[in-house]
């Protein structure tokens, strides 16, 4: 299985043996890739629509991943408890959403240590969130993909 370049340059700023939430996971093309190449030991991937779910399952037990992937039916940090998680990944929504996320999971928030974040808009509403909420953006980086550009940062307390 053959990864997109966005999500690759994703991986690239998660913290070696980080547990991993995978926001928004869609088909667990991530979460596959963080357990076989050895980046997470554990990895949560959630979607709010049962679809994703249901083909996140399906793919993760083709691979036969299922001891180190987690698939989770539910709204973003609502799926985990404070603690459960180090890293968290929001990518393919908007920063909006991002916020609204981030915001109603902030008590699981405050226990993350890092957020790797590739929002497809409102960029410049979710660099003032962090900033206002205590987050540094640490590392930054873009990918250019079919004619589409991905902004991706990575940020800490």
């Amino acid at each position: 299985m053959r990864i997109p370049d966005r999500l690759k340059k994703i991986a690239e700023f998660i913290d070696k043996d980080s547990v991993v939430l995978d926001i928004g996971c869609d088909h667990a093309y991530l979460p596959i890739y963080l357990a076989r190449e050895g980046i997470s030991p554990h990895v949560i991937a959630c979607d709010i629509n049962a679809g994703p779910v249901v083909r996140a399952k399906e793919n993760v037990e083709d691979v036969e991943l299922g001891d180190r992937i987690e698939i989770r039916h539910g709204d973003g940090l609502t799926v985990v408890s404070p603690g459960e998680v180090k890293s968290v990944v929001l990518a393919g929504m908007g920063g909006r959403l991002m916020i609204r996320i981030l915001t109603d999971g902030a008590d699981v928030l405050a226990k993350c240590e890092e957020l790797i974040m590739q929002p497809q808009s409102e960029v410049d509403a979710l660099r003032h969130f962090l900033q206002d909420n205590g987050w540094r953006i640490i590392s930054e980086d873009m990918v250019a993909e079919e004619d589409k550009y991905y902004p991706m940062f990575k940020a800490v307390h």
